[in-house]
């Protein structure tokens, strides 16, 4: 107990080098906890934003559709509607429709599929409609919006008209649309194949009075708890689903990415380890005479050695403690706000929206990230205090008086 009171004054006579090991040790703590926030935040953001644009945070439809999107294993009825309507953390509604088209030009034809959709209550649960670079929404079924990437295979521009050919529950359909709006996602999913029709026009050719899937706008990372507490309370043979079980290909693909970014934090902890220790190492030797005149009063080498581990650890704790709280202020801050998001895309400009990258990037915050970082502190100083402890121990009392 001496021996920590005595390394805690220790701490305070010298101020400047004990600012110095806590910087080095805060220093790496808010690294370390504020890249695996950003990691896994760029990865959240890339899986909500593209679930976001191809469907929606939430969607409710028949389990036959999850496994075959036919028409044929449409919604039954909406009766359900108003309810899911009335649950508190759902924002905005929107009926879908989506069947399989052949879509034509006087140039050419592709076969896709085209999505029936209410044009004013998809605003509320799909990015889609703030991606239109050209002409506007739809406002009539006798309209259509394409991704830029189709009406360009098709050679078609605005306010020309395309046919579309499907063959449902009514049998043998088509409408001539004009074309009102284009859209550019980054996305060649959407660029390249999306249709976008009036629901009324796609219950017309389809001879489905209802809908295929419900789209539901809820709070960001809110989409699994919501559509379990939805999946709850709607009739048999329809069920809720969350971004996550909908996105299970790409999450997956986005986990195995975080994997490889396991080497990347890996190689940031060495560094930030290795500032940790060159500063233990110096404060320590630096210290020589200092020690000679504590053996010389009295003290024996394993005492000194045992006050240094004191001081390291008490300095290294400080140091650890507003790490923290400053790397989790951090990613509590940029986890609220979206300024990393028009950060990113002013430095990489149109790159950043044709890679998919979301102009919404936030990061997370986990109480994990606490381990990480107490983990190679530990380590750190670890290993910054077995050369230093061993020079003391072997330390000759007067050769140590006379260093400089």
């Amino acid at each position: 107990m001496i021996l920590i009171r005595l390394a805690w004054r220790n701490l305070w006579r010298h101020p400047r080098r004990t600012i110095l090991l806590g910087l080095a040790v805060a220093y790496a703590t808010l690294v370390i906890v504020f890249f695996w926030g950003f990691t896994d935040g760029f990865i959240d953001s890339i899986l909500v934003n593209q679930g976001r644009l191809l469907s929606g945070p939430v969607l409710i439809a028949t389990p036959a559709y999850q496994d075959d999107p036919d028409p044929e294993h449409a919604l039954p009825d909406l009766d359900f509607l108003a309810a899911v309507q009335e649950h508190p953390s759902v924002r905005g509604v929107a009926v879908r429709l989506t069947f399989p088209v052949l879509v034509s030009s006087p140039y050419a034809s592709m076969g896709t599929e085209a999505r029936g959709v209410d044009p004013d209550a998809e605003r509320a649960v799909s990015l889609v409609p703030d991606r239109i670079v050209e002409g506007r929404m739809l406002a009539t079924p006798g309209e259509a919006v394409l991704g830029a990437g189709l009406a360009e295979r098709l050679d078609v521009r605005l306010g020309e008209r395309v046919v579309v050919d499907t063959a449902s529950l009514a049998g043998p359909q088509a409408a001539g649309l004009v074309v009102v709006g284009l859209v550019r996602t980054g996305l060649s999913t959407l660029d390249d194949t999306l249709v976008w029709v009036h629901l009324d026009a796609a219950r017309r050719l389809t001879g489905v009075p209802t809908g295929t899937e419900v789209a539901l706008d809820v709070p960001r990372g809110q989409e699994e708890p919501v559509a379990a507490s939805l999946g709850a309370m709607l009739p048999a043979g329809i069920g809720a689903y969350g971004l996550r079980q909908r996105m299970g290909s790409l999450w997956a693909d986005l986990q195995s990415a975080r994997a490889e970014v396991v080497v990347i934090g890996l190689f940031l902890s060495v560094f930030a380890a290795l500032a940790v220790v060159s500063t233990v190492v110096v404060s320590v030797l630096q210290r020589t005479r200092e020690f000679g005149v504590m053996m010389a009063v009295g003290m024996s080498p394993r005492q000194v050695s045992t006050m240094v581990v004191w001081e390291t650890v008490l300095a290294s704790a400080l140091g650890w403690l507003a790490g923290l709280v400053g790397g989790f202020a951090l990613t509590a801050l940029m986890q609220r706000y979206n300024l990393l998001g028009p950060l990113f895309g002013q430095t990489f400009g149109d790159l950043w929206a044709q890679l998919g990258i979301p102009e919404e990037m936030y990061t997370m915050t986990r109480p994990v990230y606490a381990l990480y970082a107490s983990s190679t502190v530990a380590v750190a100083v670890l290993f910054a205090l077995l050369a230093p402890v061993r020079r003391v121990r072997a330390l000759d009392p007067a050769r140590a008086l006379r260093s400089e």
